[in-house]
């Protein structure tokens, strides 16, 4: 299979008040079952680009890995939709651990919803970045123009890896956590220290959302969507500083407002 994030396809519009057949692209929604040491981990779907570095990512947010070098090989099988994964240190897969949820407590000031594997792998964000309202602005206006494969598709989520003053990198998915788990992968491949970075995100801030922003260690989170009652309660809990609703001229900050250096409250 190609790595394409869409195709083409024949539809039926209606416009200037008639029905009209065209071509339109399709977002690819892919099948990926991902193998480690010779056992099925999980299955989702996904955009078929960028896959290793989706599937790295996944494994890191697992906590299955913590750097690229515990990775012995990977093999993608883009025909049948198949990663085989052989790590240095072999790990039984409980498939329960990565499926269950808990009642856990979080940084010991709230209880909280997660994973097993979310409560080792999500931590408390130390980092010192800090951020102006304009760059807030300047950021999101960047990834929307550079979001190509949405403005194609208007089927896919962004994200992008930035610094206050520019954006690196910008990934794409039909899955809002896929696009955060290539980031993730892409930083582990690259050594890339995430601690002085932000999150640029298209999506709804979900507590999944969050918790995968913590794993990978970043601070802050921009957002032209809004976030739920649960990622505002995990945010301030995992140091995080939540903004969404990104739009014009206006922003709303939900949580750890210092990092925004100019967040005077009227």
């Amino acid at each position: 299979m190609n790595e394409s994030i869409a195709n083409q396809q024949k539809i039926i519009r209606f416009y200037n008040e008639g029905l009209h057949e065209i071509d339109d692209e399709i977002a690819v929604e892919f099948p990926l079952t991902i193998v480690v040491d010779g056992e099925e981990l999980a299955t989702m779907v996904c955009t078929p680009t960028q896959i290793e570095e989706l599937v790295v990512g996944f494994l890191a947010s697992e906590g299955l890995i913590r750097v690229t070098d515990e990775i012995l090989s990977m093999s993608i099988d883009r025909n049948r939709g198949f990663a085989y994964v052989e790590l240095k240190n072999k790990k039984t897969i409980n498939k329960d651990f990565y499926s269950k949820r808990f009642i856990g407590s979080c940084c010991g000031k709230s209880r909280q919803f997660y994973l097993h594997n979310d409560a080792r792998t999500a931590k408390t964000v130390m980092s010192k970045t800090n951020i102006s309202v304009e760059q807030c602005f300047s950021l999101m206006k960047q990834m929307q123009e550079r979001s190509l494969d949405f403005q194609r598709t208007g089927g896919v989520h962004n994200a992008a890896l930035c610094t206050p003053n520019e954006l690196l990198i910008e990934r794409s998915d039909i899955g809002r956590h896929n696009a955060l788990d290539k980031i993730y992968g892409y930083c582990l491949q690259e050594r890339i220290s995430s601690k002085d970075k932000i999150i640029v995100f298209s999506g709804r801030i979900s507590s999944e959302v969050l918790l995968k922003v913590a794993k990978i260690g970043i601070g802050i989170i921009l957002s032209k969507s809004a976030p739920t009652t649960l990622a505002i309660e995990l945010a301030q809990d995992l140091g995080i500083t939540a903004v969404g609703f990104i739009r014009g001229s206006a922003l709303n900050i939900y949580s750890h407002p210092q990092r925004i250096v100019d967040a005077n409250i009227q």
